[in-house]
């Protein structure tokens, strides 16, 4: 759809912000009247105060899920209808997706365009969980002729689901779709620094016909809403994308509470493998530039490490810096924008500290470094290029989840191994080779959670995505996914 910068600003002039936590079937502000700026990094203002939720708010959304969910009003109904009531949730996702899109972009300040694509990744999302629900099956042990030994999949129960804020929607969906789909309640957190679009949809799903109390919505800080959601002793399942350091706590938080079950995804640092042979190093370099600087670099599985063989190293270099000047930042509610800002001015501080590291430890500037934008009032970076990067160096072994890339040499596919498997990550690793065998035997020893060759993108439903290491564990998108809100129930009957 082509849009217009004017029609864009139409669109955020009618867009609706909720500003209420939604709990039971209402949206309610915080039981302590508390509030907490919802910043713009478009352009530094406040656009919103949205409710603070803690411990009490979190109680009351704990409770709803958990009486539902005994009730039975969700998770005993019909296969069948749980798909129909899904599939108008998504339809009203769709129906209100440019609107979606447009708030999605005053929150984090991503291009118009890249968010009006997520979207509607997003509705497509809940369809594809929804035509999913009775597609599972249980088993039937093989025993002997005396013994019938069933084994199903139940729903856990209540299930909470602490989301990112770099894609505050698309990452909820790939949570709460499947929970719901396997017939859980759920209470969602988004972050404090994107909590726009979560909060708008929860009234889609009552409208779509999710009886209250199985979809909830408590916006807060992760350290009070989050905390509280992670040591509750009535929550039965947690999941959380975000940070290698607050998914550690999650796991100490389980064990200080229930031993809620735990899915994690975390941090990356994404080594993207370059050889010699690959099939078109223009095409590669187009790609490279296009995965490193969207959504401004702020994506766990980020090709932030960029490994390229000696004897293309300065060619390469060449074709990918032209390539990037195309992600200069703009004001991300113009259409034409292909890099917008920061999500605040505390993230934009880290990665410019970051680009200081990074010239300290003797990494070569190639590109960009610098804040750009200052009269907007918003947070914006540029793409910023270091080479002659050593792997020990900070710039290459810390998440910075920002648009600065670190290029390393090899020369050996077994120094490449070597370069891309010495991290605490492994969430996802790219390599481009015409060598079928080479990427198979690449594939087979990097040890992350997904392996892309000659691709940068594994954005269809029926993949699952997570990582190994501490990336986390779990997995997000696909049937696997389901299977991560249930848990397996042995019934043995002496015939």
């Amino acid at each position: 759809m082509s849009l217009s910068f004017e029609e864009v600003k139409k669109l955020k002039e009618n867009a609706e912000i909720k500003t209420q936590a939604f709990i039971n079937g209402k949206y309610a502000d915080s039981l302590d009247g508390d509030t907490f700026d919802k910043v713009s990094p478009i352009d530094g203002k406040v656009i919103a105060k949205i409710a603070s939720c803690k411990q009490a708010d979190v109680d009351l959304a704990v409770s709803a899920a958990r009486q539902a969910y005994e009730k039975g009003v969700w998770s005993d109904i019909t296969p069948e209808q749980r798909k129909n009531i899904l599939y108008a949730f998504a339809n009203l996702v769709e129906a209100h997706h440019m609107e979606l899109a447009t708030l999605e972009t005053m929150d984090m300040g991503k291009p118009i365009s890249n968010s009006i694509g997520e979207i509607r990744r997003c509705f497509n999302g809940i369809r594809w969980f929804a035509e999913a629900i009775d597609k599972l099956y249980g088993a039937v042990a093989t025993t002997r002729p005396s013994i019938n030994a069933q084994i199903v999949r139940e729903p856990y129960g209540v299930v909470a689901a602490i989301i990112p804020w770099n894609y505050p929607l698309m990452m909820a969906v790939w949570k709460f779709a499947p929970a719901l789909a396997a017939g859980n309640s759920v209470v969602l957190k988004p972050a404090e620094q994107s909590p726009l679009t979560l909060l708008r949809i929860a009234e889609f799903a009552k409208q779509a016909g999710i009886p209250d109390g199985v979809f909830n919505v408590v916006p807060g800080y992760g350290e009070t809403a989050g905390q509280a959601l992670a040591l509750h002793m009535d929550v039965d399942k947690i999941t959380f994308t975000g940070s290698s350091e607050v998914g550690k706590l999650i796991m100490q938080y389980s064990g200080l509470s229930n031993m809620k079950r735990v899915s994690l995804e975390c941090g990356g640092k994404c080594p993207n493998i370059v050889f010699p042979d690959a099939y078109d190093l223009d095409d590669v370099a187009k790609q490279t530039a296009g995965a490193m600087f969207y959504n401004s670099g702020q994506v766990c599985d980020s090709p932030t490490r960029l490994l390229i063989h000696k004897s293309i190293k300065e060619s390469f270099l060449k074709k990918l810096i032209e390539y990037s000047k195309e992600y200069m930042p703009k004001n991300p509610l113009d259409p034409a924008c292909s890099m917008g800002s920061v999500v605040t001015g505390e993230q934009m501080e880290r990665i410019l500290n970051y680009i200081e590291i990074g010239k300290a430890e003797g990494a070569k500037l190639k590109m960009g470094g610098k804040q750009v934008l200052c009269e907007s009032g918003g947070y914006y970076v540029e793409p910023t290029i270091f080479s002659d990067v050593n792997n020990n160096m900070r710039i290459a072994q810390e998440e910075i989840f920002g648009p600065v890339l670190s290029v390393i040499e090899f020369e050996t596919e077994e120094e490449a191994i070597e370069i891309a498997n010495d991290s605490i990550y492994g969430l996802c690793a790219f390599v481009w080779t015409s060598d079928l065998k080479k990427a198979v035997s690449l594939s087979k020893k990097l040890k992350c959670g997904k392996i892309l060759i000659n691709s940068t993108g594994d954005g269809d439903w029926s993949v699952p995505h997570g990582g190994f290491k501490q990336s986390g564990f779990g997995r997000d998108k696909s049937i696997e996914s389901i299977e991560q809100y249930t848990q397996t129930k042995l019934t043995w009957i002496e015939l």
